[in-house]
């Protein structure tokens, strides 16, 4: 049940590489290691040019509950980069409360949250919250939830997704979601968890190689790569029923799938006709449609948001470069011209950004290119980076990386000044895919 608590004066206004960073042809590269169930903790590093200093109080009855739903909210605002956290430690305020507004001005916040977790009598959680507006001293409205044990978190992302749409203009990506794969001895198993990498639920797991997951255009399907046939092979995956569809099993290899814009169909890598090479095919299976003509290897394929431009690797020019090509076929056109060795191109939902690996110097860094100036840049300062994927909102990239010997996810904001770290508790991840908006 969801119920509004809102002022009179407010309402709610509410792939991935067969060509990885080590080789084109690494499609069998080992996955990381990670045991099953492996929980997370974010660590935000960082400092933004412009950050709004928001105040959380810990909510009324959450040292008892469940889930710390003020530290979730916090941790999703800070991870954003647009938010800076204000210190309200030693406060109790709920949703009720009326803040001292000139008391919050002095700690120099211009937002504070206030809410309560309460047990209900059924066994459910009612969870309340309230926003406001420092500066103004004023209620920018709240929202209620009762909900079970297992829907807490994601309750706490929706309150941070209200929070920063309220506060920025623009809709919140918390209450979203990400797909990746581990490797825990000799089992794969295909992850979908929060956005904040918590609550992983297994979607598959395999004995051979699972790999290039990536988010059908209504978040409800995956389409992946899996070895169980002893050979790389397409399949969509329904997330909440597990069934699932064969889309490409021609001869030869059958990878790196692409989801149209409108979810009709996927571009992927084909070596039917010889070398690896583009084509388009219905995201129900049946013909493909062979979209490029090179002598030279074309995969990972990445649609553009308006759906009319595929970005791809290629190494027709001699090394690994990204072009692009309209989603009917025709001529090519190189992309990147800036280092001989650039993979893993990622279009921003926007239409605004590119997101690639390039490897400098012996280092694979995460780079973003402006797509209407050209200019490219550099966001880490790791050298084992690979498989960027933005947020649906364009503001943050999730990839993966190494750090201090072990691979781990990071997101970043598109100038790399905000990063948190996703890190799991004993093992490794690789090949994250950002999921689209949920409908709730």
């Amino acid at each position: 049940m969801n119920t509004e608590h809102q002022s009179p004066l407010h309402s709610l206004q509410a792939l991935t590489p067969l060509a990885s960073r080590r080789s084109l042809l690494a499609a069998l590269a080992a996955s990381p290691v990670l045991p099953a169930l492996a929980q997370f903790r974010v660590e935000v590093t960082g400092v933004g040019l412009t950050q709004l200093p928001i105040a959380l109080p810990s909510f009324r009855g959450e040292e008892g509950a469940p889930q710390k739903i003020s530290q979730i909210v916090r941790a999703d605002l800070e991870r954003s980069g647009q938010f800076r956290n204000v210190d309200a430690s030693s406060e109790r305020l709920d949703e009720t409360s009326r803040p001292d507004m000139a008391q919050w001005r002095q700690r120099a916040a211009d937002a504070l949250v206030t809410g309560s977790i309460t047990r209900m009598a059924d066994g459910r959680f009612d969870v309340r919250f309230r926003l406001w507006d420092v500066v103004k001293g004023q209620d920018l409205g709240g929202q209620g939830f009762a909900v079970t044990q297992a829907d807490l978190r994601l309750v706490a992302h929706r309150i941070s997704d209200f929070i920063y749409e309220k506060l920025t203009g623009e809709r919140g990506i918390f209450s979203t979601r990400i797909a990746y794969v581990t490797k825990a001895a000799k089992r794969y198993v295909l992850w979908v968890a929060d956005a904040d990498g918590e609550n992983a639920q297994s979607a598959l797991s395999s004995t051979e190689p699972i790999i290039s997951p990536a988010w059908s255009p209504n978040g409800g399907e995956l389409a992946y790569v899996s070895f169980e046939a002893r050979k790389p092979v397409v399949y969509v995956h329904e997330v909440a029923s597990g069934r699932r569809r064969l889309v490409a099993n021609f001869r030869g290899s059958n990878s790196a799938p692409a989801w149209s814009p409108d979810g009709a169909s996927l571009a992927v890598t084909l070596t039917r006709d010889g070398l690896s090479q583009l084509y388009r095919i219905s995201s129900q299976g049946g013909q493909p449609i062979r979209l490029t003509q090179s002598n030279g290897i074309d995969t990972e394929p990445a649609f553009s948001a308006d759906g009319k431009t595929i970005y791809f690797v290629s190494d027709r020019g001699g090394s690994p470069q990204i072009y692009k090509v309209g989603t009917g076929g025709g001529a090519a056109q190189r992309v990147t011209f800036t280092g001989n060795y650039n993979i893993s191109p990622a279009v921003s939902p926007d239409g605004r950004w590119l997101a690639y690996i390039s490897r400098v110097g012996g280092a694979f860094k995460l780079y973003v290119m402006d797509l209407d100036g050209g200019t490219a840049t550099a966001v880490t300062d790791t050298s084992d980076d690979e498989s960027p994927s933005f947020a649906p909102n364009s503001r943050l990239i999730v990839y993966a990386t190494k750090q201090g010997g072990r691979e781990a996810l990071m997101t970043t904001t598109l100038d790399g000044k905000i990063k948190a770290r996703l890190a799991g508790q004993g093992g490794e991840i690789r090949e994250p895919d950002w999921g689209p908006y949920q409908k709730y």
